[in-house]
């Protein structure tokens, strides 16, 4: 049998230790939060990136499909699942190696596995300024692994892909990949421009299955002098469309100075703030409106609030704090911006007044600390509680803060929404009505891309222990899907969940993608399935 003799091979390559049966490989990767199971054929856990071309002549020479991951932390995208059974999954976790730093411009090559708290600690304990392109997934979460998905966050240096530029992959056939420009004149330049010299190849491993990318350079972004971040509210569901006028006028007016801006519903804050109510757990259908409001009204969170984040230094963000006061005094109430100092005088304040109202108060400020600390280029995990806000045990039930493995519900949809006040309002709208009849929780966040470009993520969190709970799910992601392409809102990145029905809405797409892959993999074992692959 291929996979046996496979199975054989890897394990005098690799070690005993460094292989797992199905079974096995089962128990250690196939929890997930989404609606998807899948059955893998084995595990194979690399160590050093020098045996991955090996590895893969392995393969070849087996006809055994492949399934590459970072960390397997893609949590509500399939976690560590492939996107078709039967694939033997490549654990690239242990890559863990930071290749070089120039700490004089700021770029840094790593591995895999090399996780946004690892950089992290690597640029504390060397005193660079420097800042980690952080995500609200948390410090145990791979920087190329979001990278090569087009990750997306709130500091300088926002697209997570655009700011990669050398990357060296190995292909099925395990030769090496490696671009034209480092290949011509060495790494210094290759790690400098992304763009490298002749045809852009190296995209082709961003959302593809063309080859397991190895190692990448980050370009990251300098430490300013001054992070601050604006929170505002809109006291009224009405002022949505005037506040996507505002953003867009604040974004093109203040080009590096704003990092970018959130726009949030008050389902979605509640969501982080507030404990779902205790006495609708265990229920089908979603929070009455009038609850809503009413807890809305109790921890003061508007029908919408308004998140920005400025970069620069005391000067041009105090300038910049003007022009937003400026833009947003006809749309925006309760408008307070937040640096370390606010930030640390309101945990102190909240330390001072007893029972709920301090208790609040000082969730509100560990939460506003937190969001500083993202936009300010740290990771932490102040958005992961929000996976478990309609679990059955709540927040107890982070254990291992692993929603997969603590047993959450989620399945992310992330479409892009053109920044026009129109559109904006019907793409909400679009979204409560589907989520509602499904009985998922209407949670919306806009985060601005550019001045013409929203990319909104929209968190499908569900009880998995309650009856039906998962096939509603997963007929609520499938019905966005679709309801939203025809509206002309479309995912930027799709997990394993909705991947199937959405490789139909590119077919033309898909047959270009089959002529490369005859180059590159003719066997079709890198990934099958991914991304109509």
């Amino acid at each position: 049998m291929a996979l046996t003799t496979a199975l054989q091979a890897w394990r005098a390559l690799l070690g005993d230790d460094a292989v797992l049966d199905a079974d096995q490989a089962n128990a250690a990767y196939g929890a997930d939060c989404g609606t998807v199971q899948r059955q893998v054929a084995g595990a194979l856990r690399l160590t050093s990136a020098e045996l991955l071309p090996g590895l893969l002549r392995v393969a070849a020479a087996q006809g055994v499909a492949l399934h590459a991951l970072s960390t397997g932390r893609n949590w509500g995208y399939g976690s560590a699942l492939p996107s078709s059974d039967g694939c033997v999954l490549v654990d690239l976790s242990g890559l863990q190696r930071i290749h070089h730093f120039d700490a004089e411009l700021g770029v840094v090559t790593v591995e895999p596995g090399v996780t946004q708290g690892m950089l992290a600690s690597f640029l504390s304990e060397g005193r660079h300024p420097f800042m980690v392109p952080t995500t609200g997934a948390g410090p145990d979460c791979s920087l190329i692994g979001n990278a090569l998905e087009r990750g997306y966050g709130i500091t300088p240096h926002a697209d997570h892909f655009g700011a990669l530029t050398d990357i060296e992959a190995v292909l099925a056939d395990g030769t090496h990949f490696r671009s034209a420009l480092r290949e011509a004149a060495g790494e210094q330049l290759s790690r400098l421009f992304r763009w490298g010299i002749g045809p852009y190849t190296s995209g082709l491993f961003a959302q593809g299955s063309f080859g397991i990318v190895t190692r990448a350079s980050i370009l990251l972004a300098r430490r300013p002098a001054r992070v601050e971040c604006c929170l505002f509210s809109l006291r009224d569901d009405r002022l949505l469309e005037p506040a996507v006028a505002a953003v867009r006028q604040l974004l093109g007016a203040l080009p590096g100075l704003v990092g970018g801006v959130n726009l949030m519903n008050q389902h979605r804050v509640l969501a982080m703030t507030a404990p779902y109510p205790v006495e609708h757990r265990g229920r089908a259908a979603t929070l009455p409106p009038e609850l809503v409001a009413q807890m809305g009204r109790r921890y003061g969170i508007a029908p919408w609030t308004g998140f920005i984040s400025l970069f620069g230094t005391r000067r041009t963000v105090a300038a910049a704090r003007h022009e937003i006061k400026r833009v947003l005094a006809r749309t925006a109430s309760r408008m307070i911006f937040v640096g370390p100092e606010f930030a640390a005088r309101l945990r102190t304040a909240a330390g001072w007044i007893p029972g709920a109202a301090g208790t609040r108060l000082s969730g509100s400020a560990q939460t506003l600390a937190s969001a500083l600390e993202l936009a300010g280029g740290v990771p932490n995990r102040t958005a992961l509680p929000l996976v478990y806000w309609r679990h059955a045990e709540g927040p107890a039930a982070m254990r291992q803060r692993d929603p997969a493995r603590d047993g959450c519900g989620l399945i992310w949809y992330a479409p892009l929404v053109p920044m026009r006040a129109g559109e904006v309002r019907d793409y909400v709208g679009m979204v409560k009505s589907v989520t509602v009849r499904h009985g998922i929780e209407p949670l919306v966040t806009l985060t601005s891309i550019s001045d013409k470009l929203f990319d909104s993520s929209v968190p499908l969190l569900f009880d998995r222990q309650l009856p039906g709970a998962m096939p509603r799910a997963r007929d609520c992601l499938l019905e966005l899907l679709e309801t939203g392409r025809t509206a002309g809102f479309y995912p930027y990145r799709i997990g394993v969940d909705g991947m199937a029905q959405a490789s139909a809405h590119f077919a033309e797409a898909a047959r270009v993608n089959e002529r490369l892959a005859a180059c590159f993999d003719p066997q079709r074992l890198l990934m099958p399935g991914r991304y109509a692959r």
